[in-house]
């Protein structure tokens, strides 16, 4: 049994989400219609070890010609010298505009493909089959495609829409259980921002996903993809309703760029999960938000095992933090955007943030 969730917009073409169990195997007939006859597999090496034959062999069975090219594990492998390798890879291999890109992996390596898809002549279709759970619930839908740069995260990239994606919920059980963990921070953020009784039942019965439960993961996954799709459908370029999945990331991908990107100190989950309880404190901070709610958000992240604390991920100094997140792609005009709350489930965006409140409020949390 599967899940078929449509995603769909004025701005692009429709595409399905498919969820289930052992959907690897049948990669091949799926996207057969879709391509003329070559699909080269972007992935790492460590899901290449992991994944790679079998998707070969699913691809193959259908008649397509394929190859893996593989990249370092990690952010870093983010980078314009990895995107120049895959690029000219996707030459080398002779892939032209009925071909198509296939994104196995996590997000670096979904972001990464997808980018070499939308830059290679000038747009070929790609597929992403999510390895991971944060893939799984976030970054494989929406088309967001992007590299970093030393001046922060995904500064560079552009949103290409794929023709498909297969969240297949059997490849989750190859994740170490701190990547299970980090991947619940975005399901988690997807009850926060527009759906309280998703996450009251995330904190109760649903928490077994965190573990590495198939059916409540698979419950989880579906939910967050529908709740995705529907912002994704109704503004794809981030002009209004979508700003809201950026709850938690301005924080946290300032606490990502102050760590140089260690995933062995703080993975991108994590600093999604603090960043959410950030967020929730700093609301309560300003009476946007009673702070029970806050205070509750930072419970179940916390029994999630994700962290709650700047000190859970290491030093930081205020000044540093906020001229990150001035820098974000979010801001405009040197001035702060933030996604806030006014409780859980009812987010908010919320423009023109004062700097010196901020700083403030950070100095609260615990930065020097």
């Amino acid at each position: 049994m599967s899940t078929r969730i449509p995603v769909s917009g004025a701005g692009f073409r429709p595409y399905e989400v498919i969820v289930g169990r052992g959907l690897l195997e049948s990669l091949g007939t799926r996207i057969a219609p879709l391509a003329r006859g070559r699909a080269a597999v972007v992935t790492d090496e460590t899901v290449a070890a992991l994944h790679g034959p079998a998707t070969l062999a699913a691809l193959e069975a259908a008649g397509l010609r394929a190859r893996l090219l593989t990249v370092p594990p990690g952010e870093g492998s983010k980078s314009f010298a990895e995107l120049e390798r895959v690029l000219d890879r996707l030459a080398a291999f002779g892939l032209d505009r009925t071909d198509l890109v296939i994104a196995l992996g996590g997000g670096v390596v979904g972001d990464l493909a997808g980018l070499a898809a939308a830059l290679y002549m000038r747009g070929i279709d790609f597929v992403q089959v999510p390895t991971t759970l944060l893939a799984h619930v976030d970054s494989s839908v929406g088309g967001k495609t992007a590299i970093d740069t030393h001046r922060g995260k995904n500064l560079v990239g552009a949103f290409h829409q794929p023709r498909l994606v297969l969240a297949d919920i059997d490849l989750l059980s190859t994740l170490p259980r701190r990547q299970v963990r980090s991947g619940w921070a975005e399901v988690l953020k997807h009850g926060l921002i527009c759906d309280a009784g998703f996450f009251d039942w995330l904190a109760a019965e649903g928490a077994a996903g965190a573990a590495g439960d198939p059916s409540a993961l698979e419950r989880a996954v579906v939910r967050s993809v529908e709740i995705k799709s529907r912002i994704v459908g109704e503004d794809e370029k981030e002009a209004g309703r979508r700003a809201l999945l950026n709850l938690g990331h301005t924080f946290g991908h300032a606490l990502e760029a102050e760590l140089d990107f260690d995933e062995n100190r703080l993975t991108h989950g994590e600093a999604v999960a603090l960043g959410c309880v950030l967020a929730f404190r700093y609301s309560a901070a300003q009476g946007l938000c009673p702070a029970g709610e806050a205070d509750r958000v930072a419970r179940v992240a916390a029994s999630a095992g994700l962290p709650t604390a700047l000190e859970a991920a290491g030093s930081f100094h205020a000044d540093a933090v906020l001229k990150r997140m001035t820098g974000d792609k979010k801001a405009e005009g040197g001035r702060l955007t933030l996604v806030l709350a006014r409780g859980i489930g009812d987010a908010f965006v919320q423009k023109g943030v004062d700097r010196k409140t901020v700083a403030a409020f950070l100095r609260a949390e615990g930065a020097a």
